[in-house]
């Protein structure tokens, strides 16, 4: 009996500090598991959670909808105003060289104005780009109006990710992050059928509707807590972050697990010229690394330009973008669920494997379409690569490396980290865009094994360098990145 007693004590005196100390590491999970039913309900999605998260995404919406429009426009703004390809390539790659002006001062004017602000901000130049595209008489505004455009896509694709990973709870992190592509699926989805029915100038009106929609919503969603605490705004911290775990709910230990983490950022430290030190070169490696082979994958030149494959190809246009459109959302919500449950680099390496079979199977499409041998299977081919390759992107590697740049970054070094990482893909992204439909001329079949020899670099990449993220707290990553430059895990505790 005295034997038991003291286990007794024993085990009270350790449930005593598990509760009094962040859990580090799987096995405290375990050991504390009446410490994270108590907070259960903090780590759940409250209706501010929600409905902050769906307004942030309608901005992911848009950036979608600008991507789609290229495609499902092309060939009724080139009979209209008479565009070469040359002409045409301006236009549909002049919004990625809009982002690349937007990239690089997104994070600056989210650090100096707020999260809101800032989506805000890239909404007025969306909606403008939108209307200049509705009303242009010729390629001139036309290119205005989506280099405008292009400019406020580019804060969107930094703001939104970071807005959401700050709001959210670290167990529905990645989930509510990818929402962000899933609304750029979506976006992509209802240009491509709606392209099929209407003209291109009600089709840019249409765009337009989300920035509307997000323009109203800003009004009624609280300020990012981490941003607001970083700034020293303790009152309106705590008033927003119970607002987004909701009114019943106990965030004391949220409140000072984030004011831990924020007395650790040295602001000294965080300009770009601080950014290239030593303790920051994964990281950096990985944010980089991981948006350049998004774009050298191919993804802007399929996103923008699906018909011109289509038509290279020989496959009906309307058929082939429509059923793109069908099968790219219901895909997009399976990574929604897979994020958090398969991790990022597992969920990483599938989609890249994926495009990589999917690019292969294109470039023997048009090979054999080259050799003429088996005519009839090369647009069959090509549909099945082009289906194959936004499946596989839409579950993975369309979202994944924004989740990941928003998180793996230290917060005194996110501004200048983000900016870079962004104004990466962004300008990969104009010289992918630009010179697509180029490649295409040249050689289809080389274009798309040029492609799948990206993919296959990214498998190698994820798998060496990429961390896994999942079911860790901002501060918690914020601290294993500090204690080691390998692929970030929890520090093992010793009991």
């Amino acid at each position: 009996m005295i034997m038991e007693q003291d286990e007794l004590e024993e085990g009270l005196l350790v449930k005593e500090e598990d509760e009094a100390k962040p859990v580090h590491d799987e096995s405290n999970r375990s050991s504390s598991s009446i410490t994270d039913s108590s907070n259960t309900s903090s780590s759940s999605a409250s209706p501010v959670v929600i409905f902050s998260t769906f307004t942030a995404v309608c901005g992911s919406f848009c950036y979608g909808c600008a991507m789609g429009y290229s495609s499902a426009a092309q060939s009724g703004i080139r009979e209209e105003l008479g565009l070469s390809v040359a002409a045409y390539s301006l236009f549909g790659s002049i919004m990625t060289l809009g982002g690349t002006i937007g990239a690089l001062f997104s994070g600056k004017t989210a650090s100096l104005f707020g999260r809101r602000h800032t989506m805000w901000f890239s909404e007025l130049f969306c909606t403008l780009g939108w209307l200049i595209i509705a009303l242009a008489k010729d390629a001139r505004w036309l290119d205005i109006g989506r280099f405008l455009l292009g400019i406020g896509v580019g804060f969107v694709t930094y703001v939104v990710p970071v807005y959401i990973a700050e709001i959210t709870p670290k167990n529905i992190r990645g989930a509510c992050t990818f929402a962000n592509q899933l609304m750029q699926n979506c976006g992509l989805s209802l240009m491509y059928i709606t392209g099929n029915f209407v003209s291109w100038r009600p089709l840019a009106l249409i765009g337009a509707i989300p920035c509307a929609v997000q323009l109203i919503g800003l009004f009624f969603v609280p300020e990012s807590a981490r941003w607001l605490a970083k700034l020293g705004r303790q009152k309106e911290f705590e008033i927003a972050l119970q607002r987004l775990r909701g009114k019943d709910v106990d965030i004391s230990e949220e409140v000072a697990t984030i004011r831990e983490g924020m007395e650790t950022v040295d602001d000294s430290n965080s300009g770009i010229r601080h950014l290239f030190q030593k303790k920051y070169a994964h990281a950096l490696t990985v944010g980089i690394g991981l948006m350049l082979l998004q774009q050298f994958s191919g993804c802007s030149g399929v996103a923008l330009y699906a018909s011109s494959i289509f038509e290279q190809a020989g496959f009906p246009i309307n058929i082939g973008t429509t059923t793109l459109a069908l099968i790219m959302v219901p895909k997009a919500v399976l990574g929604l669920f897979l994020v958090d449950r398969w991790g990022r680099r597992p969920l990483l390496m599938a989609s890249a494997s994926g495009m990589c079979l999917c690019c292969i199977l294109l470039g023997i499409s048009f090979s054999l379409k080259a050799a003429n041998h088996f005519p009839e299977l090369t647009p069959i081919l090509a549909f099945m690569g082009v289906l194959g390759y936004i499946m596989t992107f839409a579950v993975g590697f369309g979202g994944l490396p924004w989740i990941i740049m928003c998180e793996i970054f230290p917060i005194n070094v996110k501004v200048s980290a983000g900016s870079l990482v962004t104004l990466a893909n962004w300008s990969t992204g104009w010289i992918i865009a630009y010179f697509f439909n180029f490649m295409l001329e040249w050689s289809p079949a080389g274009t798309f094994f040029i492609f799948a020899g990206a993919c296959g670099v990214t498998i190698a990449f994820v798998y060496t360098l990429v961390p896994e993220t999942k079911g860790l707290t901002l501060e918690e990553i914020q601290r294993a990145s500090i204690i080691t430059l390998s692929p970030i895990i929890i520090p093992k505790v010793n009991k």
